[in-house]
């Protein structure tokens, strides 16, 4: 019954458990202007969150998010970091698109890969309609497996609410929240198989010891 336990733990350790998609909200102070590449949006916020922090917080939702009604922070001169970790449970074509208000621009990566940047005033007043307010990143092929998207953008003023949501396969766009697009749990590698087998190897010949040393 032990080496049952034992061996049951052993598994459950390898394979962990799934869980839904993670939101991390990151801001910072950055009085930092219209930014070249999207790179170099990148680079820049990802400074100002490390150095000069507003704050950092995982949301249950991603629906009229702003600086000040998350950390009670400044409403001027803000870089704003999103990354949205995601898992896709079979393959398929998925559409994200954000409402911001970044007045020096921003940027989109998708898996480390960028597939949008604006150089220009962003503010999307709450709708979609407003085509320069909002990054759309429309029919990308995702495989089977877990997936992040990352936003960066810069904000000299103002402040205003802001939106995240993704489509699949063409469907109605929805807003990510804690309980959207689970990840998937971690597929073990090779080695990880080969030391588990190992393991339970060692306490089943520990297991028939001292049943022979009791009998």
């Amino acid at each position: 019954m032990k080496f049952v336990k034992l061996a049951a733990l052993a598994v459950a350790m390898v394979y962990g458990s799934s869980e839904a998609a993670v939101i991390t909200f990151q801001t910072g102070y950055s009085n930092a202007g219209v930014q070249a590449t999207a790179n170099d949006y990148r680079d820049v916020v990802n400074a100002a969150v490390a150095s000069s922090p507003y704050g950092s917080t995982v949301l249950s939702s991603y629906d009229n998010v702003s600086n000040n009604a998350i950390f009670g922070a400044g409403s001027t001169n803000i870089a704003f970091k999103s990354t949205i970790n995601f898992g896709v449970g079979s393959g398929g074509t998925y559409s994200f698109r954000a409402g911001v208000d970044f007045g020096n621009g921003g940027a989109v990566f998708l898996d480390g890969q960028s597939v949008a940047l604006t150089t220009s005033d962003m503010w999307w007043a709450g709708s979609y309609s407003n085509t320069g307010g909002i990054f759309a990143v429309n029919n990308q092929a995702l495989s089977a497996g877990n997936h992040t998207l990352t936003i960066y953008g810069l904000e000299g003023c103002c402040d205003g609410g802001q939106q995240v949501q993704y489509a699949v396969n063409g469907g109605a766009f929805q807003s990510f929240n804690n309980s959207s697009l689970q990840l998937a749990a971690a597929v073990p590698e090779p080695e990880t198989y080969a030391m588990l087998l190992g393991g339970l190897g060692v306490v089943g010949a520990v297991s028939r010891r001292r049943r022979k040393q009791q009998a």
